[in-house]
């Protein structure tokens, strides 16, 4: 085919791609499609209105997110024009925690005393209460349906309030304390998706609930702790709910994103669509898993595996990477000996576990029975997430869109701006203190007393239903 071949002269399906094509060529560029054809008139919706900067609670407020590898502690509040400002932090290595849950109960109050005075000093302020983030207690995510009869008149704030109850009532599980209780929608009668149902006339009204719960004694050892730490526990979050509220844009969140954070003993992934967190999971792997792996093989201590999974990792390997000797000491009866490695080696020991991990994210999206939903774009944070040539890696494994995230519109954190995905969750556990909770109408109170009610009313319908 050469270039004077006529359109009339082009299979008929090759013609309608054509036409299709040039159909997408944006004002300002060709506008002919045929010298015969008039040029299209297009409606174009209305301009949106101009965005409003994020409004907070006025007030400093504290967040401390508890890791296997580091504890963060940021001191902060929110601005006029919708950004964080950071005012202090603490930034120490973790203690007496593994997998995400207190294993030693003095051991991680004294790492918790030292992150927070750390960020009191820095912020030249005391700090009495804080948001901290859910990992431990083996945190569950669950849908309920509950459903309200409410005899044709108009829907009050008291039948949403019942409706709310009554999906509690069945999500409660003995020995499990609830943390999240999320409205996903409501249906007034057989129209779905109303965001707010109050007002409406109808025979019955209905809601989806996403719970979160978790291991009722791993609260209490963690209440405990701050307790001790002479700190109140003022928010609990769910720590991959917390890094898509740091990392994730509004649009990402309204149309459909799962978060993956990788953090240094567990990796956990929180599932976003039509502005709503659909779901979350934990998976007992992480970045600490790298480094034993690492100081295993190469008979090295975990401070030198950590180092040098840090400075020369990578979640593949490269071209040039069988040339680079690295000099590493060892442990046991030849730690006075330098081992001279290629970097393909501790290369060929990340990858595996890399991979293994991103597998099991894999599958617990495609179990996690939201179908569709679950496949959009995926957004890696975390500490973890920072090795070289991880995204190939992730989308090729997860089949799906993925890039970095990093904190978005937070100022002041301890790290620069390459490495501040480790400190994601943090950040949104700040933003959450401030005021990025009302975007998601969190139900539950972080008190026990109202959960201790519950429980009485729960024990009440079973024994009298």
């Amino acid at each position: 085919m050469t270039d004077l071949t006529s359109m009339s002269d082009l299979p008929a399906f090759r013609r309608r791609r054509g036409l299709r094509g040039r159909s997408l060529i944006p004002v300002g560029g060709e506008r002919e499609v045929s010298p015969n054809r008039p040029p299209r008139e297009i409606l174009p919706l209305p301009p949106e209105e101009s965005a409003h900067p994020k409004s907070w609670r006025p007030g400093i407020f504290g967040a401390l997110d508890i890791g296997t590898t580091k504890m963060t502690c940021l001191i902060g509040r929110g601005e006029s024009d919708g950004s964080i400002q950071v005012l202090g932090y603490g930034w120490r290595r973790s203690h007496g925690v593994r997998s995400g849950s207190i294993v030693d109960i003095r051991e991680a109050e004294a790492a918790i005393r030292a992150t927070v005075g750390q960020a009191e000093d820095s912020a030249e302020r005391r700090m009495d209460s804080l948001v901290v983030n859910l990992s431990c207690g083996r945190p569950e995510s669950r849908l309920i349906d509950a459903r309200q009869p409410i005899g044709g008149r108009e829907v009050t704030a008291g039948d949403v309030q019942r409706l709310i109850m009554e999906g509690q009532v069945l999500a409660w599980r003995e020995g499990r304390e609830v943390i999240h209780t999320l409205p996903i929608g409501y249906v007034v009668d057989s129209i779905s998706g109303i965001a707010d149902p109050v007002g409406h006339q109808c025979e019955q009204l209905a809601t989806k609930l996403h719970v979160v719960d978790m291991n009722a004694s791993a609260l209490r050892t963690l209440d405990t702790v701050l307790q001790r730490s002479e700190l109140k526990l003022d928010g609990l979050v769910s720590s991959p709910f917390a890094s898509g509220v740091s990392v994730l844009a509004p649009e990402e969140r309204e149309l459909g994103v799962t978060v993956v954070e990788m953090g240094g003993g567990t990796t956990s992934l929180a599932v976003f669509c039509e502005g709503k967190l659909l779901h979350t999971a934990q998976i007992p792997v992480g970045g600490l898993h790298v480094t034993r792996d690492i100081a295993g093989v190469l008979s090295t201590s975990i401070e030198t595996a950590e180092r040098l999974k840090t400075m020369y990792g990578a979640a593949q390997m490269g071209s040039d990477d069988q040339r680079e000797i690295l000099s590493v000491p060892l442990i046991g009866d030849r730690s006075h000996r330098l081992a001279r490695i290629p970097r393909s080696k501790v290369i060929s020991v990340i990858q595996p576990r890399i991979e293994e991990t991103l597998e099991l994210v894999r599958h617990a999206l495609d179990n996690a029975g939201l179908g569709r939903l679950a496949n959009g774009r995926v957004v890696l944070t975390g500490g973890a997430s920072l090795l070289e040539g991880i995204v190939p890696v992730a989308t090729r494994i997860l089949a799906r869109p993925v890039r970095m995230g990093k904190p978005q519109n937070i100022f002041g954190l301890p790290e620069t701006a390459a490495a501040s995905a480790g400190f994601s969750t943090a950040a949104g556990l700040l933003a959450w203190a401030a005021g990025a909770d009302r975007e998601f109408g969190d139900i539950s109170a972080p008190e026990p007393r109202p959960r201790g009610l519950l429980k009485r009313f729960v024990g009440f319908i079973r024994h009298h239903g």
